[in-house]
């Protein structure tokens, strides 16, 4: 009998030039590390709180459209590739209703599964191997995956508190016209509020720098693009709203491209995700699109359609706040009590978001190679390692810091997360870390 081939016969030449590009993301091996540890409370992931997901608004929505059969029916079929016009228009009459001179036309919206399957998306259409991206370092680590598995170059530009840092950023393209590289020069990608990791909102000030100085630098030198990730830009805790980038300039939807996503906000389950782009961007994309699924789920847009046009996702967002905030507080709390006096750490307070970015002594390795890393495994106790979400280029990768999550956990969990990394971060000090 003939042997049956099975994917251990396959050759590293069998494969793709990209999906090579793709290899070695960090993702499987924190999970992995996780699954090692099964008393271990995680820190890391990135996911939503179990206690505060939809269930009733989605019952009774689910249960509105299973009362309206032709709807349903319609629900259960393809839409087009952008996505259910219907909803396409809905979701820009509610999500620029605070900022109508950002307000695109519906036309220029396309329907994801989720905001990252539109960054994919973008990689592919607008980079070649060789392009560059700026990015804030830290910045957040998946996008980088994916411009590495593009062959494209992401530059990174200091941050702080306060978002990207504009005058680094007017050093780095002074740079990258003076290595004759300014043609290859693509987009700058930013989180503008809570940013993934960083916890980080761009101040107004420095939003109106960067449209500023992305048109100049468009006069000079031609095209360039902001990739502006709104993922966290609806979970403010404390004070009051800043503008989306389009809103600071009129002719900033020229070369704005937005995107949004429910998943955080509402349910990463339904896994819906839009972006907003110049005209001129639209057919191309959508030919992408049209290669991949003919259009994101039909029966997640309708769900969402009919949220935010019955008002549940407006009366069920402060249920989610109101989680998010107790366990940031718990978060910055614990770190105050178990860490404040420990010599070199400190931390940004994010005013929203799921994130907090902690730093420490630079002799303390925080990598998955690390001493920390294991002690805290140890302990029972999982981060994201802040290396990850360095950019290759341009600032150099810190490993003393720490992208910490308190999404999933419960306040009391959060708490015994953060008392167990203490209690690592001084048996690695104790152990003489970089000696």
């Amino acid at each position: 009998m003939q042997n049956t081939p099975t994917s251990a016969s396959l050759s590293k030449s069998q494969f793709s030039y990209r999906a090579g590009l793709s290899s070695g993301q960090p993702i499987g091996r924190l999970m992995a590390q996780a699954l090692a540890y099964p008393n271990l409370v995680s820190l890391a992931a990135g996911f939503v709180d179990n206690a505060t997901l939809p269930c009733e608004a989605v019952e009774r929505v689910v249960t509105r459209l299973a009362n309206q059969p032709e709807l349903l029916r319609k629900s259960l079929q393809y839409a087009s590739t952008a996505g259910n016009d219907e909803f396409r228009r809905a979701l820009v009459d509610w999500n620029y209703r605070d900022w109508p001179d950002a307000k695109p036309n519906a036309e220029r919206v396309i329907l994801t599964a989720g905001s990252n399957q539109f960054l994919h998306l973008l990689a592919e259409a607008l980079l070649d191997p060789g392009d560059i991206v700026i990015a804030a370092s830290p910045t957040y680590f998946v996008f980088l995956g994916m411009l590495r598995g593009v062959g494209a170059r992401a530059i990174g530009v200091q941050a702080d508190d306060d978002g990207m840092c504009m005058d680094a950023l007017s050093e780095t393209l002074d740079r990258i016209v003076a290595s004759g590289d300014a043609k290859r020069l693509k987009a700058i990608y930013t989180v503008t509020d809570f940013d993934n990791p960083g916890g980080s909102t761009l101040t107004l000030q420095r939003r109106q720098r960067l449209i500023e100085m992305v048109q100049r630098w468009r006069r000079e030198h031609g095209p360039l693009l902001i990739f502006s990730d709104n993922a966290y830009q609806l979970l403010r805790f404390d004070g009051e709203a800043l503008p989306p980038l389009p809103e600071i300039s009129a002719d900033a939807q020229d070369f704005v491209i937005e995107l949004g996503t429910f998943s955080k906000s509402f349910s990463p389950g339904i896994r819906v995700g839009w972006g907003v782009v110049p005209d001129s961007l639209v057919p191309q994309l959508l030919e992408i699109k049209s290669n991949i699924d003919f259009g994101s789920p039909h029966f997640s847009q309708v769900i969402m359609l009919e949220t935010l046009r019955s008002g549940e996702f407006d009366r069920h967002l402060p249920v989610i706040l109101e989680g998010y905030r107790a366990k940031r507080n718990a978060m910055l709390d614990a770190l105050e009590r178990h860490m404040s006096g420990l010599p070199g750490v400190h931390w940004r307070e994010p005013k929203g978001g799921l994130y907090v970015w902690l730093t420490l002594p630079e002799h303390i390795d925080a990598s998955d190679t690390g001493l920390l890393w294991q002690h805290a495994t140890q302990n029972g106790v999982l981060y994201v390692p802040g290396g990850y979400c360095f950019p290759p280029e341009g600032v150099p990768a810190q490993a003393n810091t720490i992208r910490l999550s308190y999404g999933v956990q419960s306040c009391q969990g959060v708490s015994e997360g953060i008392l167990r990394i203490s209690d690592a971060i001084r048996q690695a000090a104790n152990a003489g870390i970089g000696d």
